[in-house]
């Protein structure tokens, strides 16, 4: 069964012009253990593709399981305990707490999902991504590059089984950039987990299993990739 599945699945957003059709009929299986890239055009719906995929947006129709579970039927706060419980995402643009350090960042989820151990975990898991000694700095503190990593510890200290990332490197440099897909797929490595990724870049997307190209809120085709 594959971990995730989408069906017919369509989004539309009301706004002020009216209502806008961003994906349509989606039909999508990813299999445990892949890792899957999402590219386009920019407005070609991937990233609205990933937020489905995370039940971060709800869709109009259709169906979307994860893990067995069918999003569409939940309501808010059983979608965030089950991304909680069992999803680790990666944004663009980082979404660090201000306020907290990045040890703080990272234990926090941990925290929320009753661990005890969570503060230990959380070390464990910036020690993992290089950035041991910056636990107790604030995100202003950081660097883009670094910044991103504890976004990267963040999601992957939960041990998620599904790992969903937006843009990972498109705030980077060319050699932040490398730094974090090498990190991305040594995480998704150590955690058995399956990744899918929104990616401009022709590189991240040649170290991906498959490839889904997207083009007017609809897949306009799949490759499979030569992963190494």
């Amino acid at each position: 069964m594959p971990v995730l599945s989408l069906k017919d699945a369509c989004l539309s957003l009301e706004s002020n012009a009216g209502r806008i059709d961003i994906l349509h009929s989606i039909d999508l299986d990813v299999a445990e253990g892949e890792t899957l890239g999402l590219i386009g055009p920019s407005g070609s719906g991937k990233s609205s593709l990933l937020m489905l995929m995370g039940g971060l947006e709800r869709a109009s129709s259709g169906r979307i399981e994860a893990l067995g579970h069918d999003l569409t039927a939940m309501d808010e706060d059983a979608l965030a305990r089950f991304r909680r419980d069992t999803m680790g995402v990666v944004f663009q643009s980082f979404h660090l707490i201000p306020t907290m350090t990045a040890l703080e960042n990272v234990a926090t989820p941990l925290e929320l999902a009753g661990a005890g151990d969570a503060f230990d975990r959380a070390a464990a898991a910036l020690d993992r991504v290089g950035l041991g000694h910056r636990g107790d700095h604030y995100p202003a503190q950081l660097s883009g590059g670094e910044q991103q990593r504890v976004a990267l510890a963040r999601a992957a200290a939960p041990r998620p089984r599904l790992l969903l990332a937006d843009e990972p490197t498109g705030n980077l440099d060319a050699a932040n950039g490398t730094a974090i897909m090498d990190l991305l797929f040594e995480l998704r490595d150590a955690h058995g987990a399956t990744l899918v990724l929104v990616t401009h870049s022709d590189e991240l997307a040649a170290r991906c299993d498959r490839v889904v190209r997207l083009r007017d809120g609809r897949i306009d085709g799949t490759m499979a990739e030569a992963a190494e």
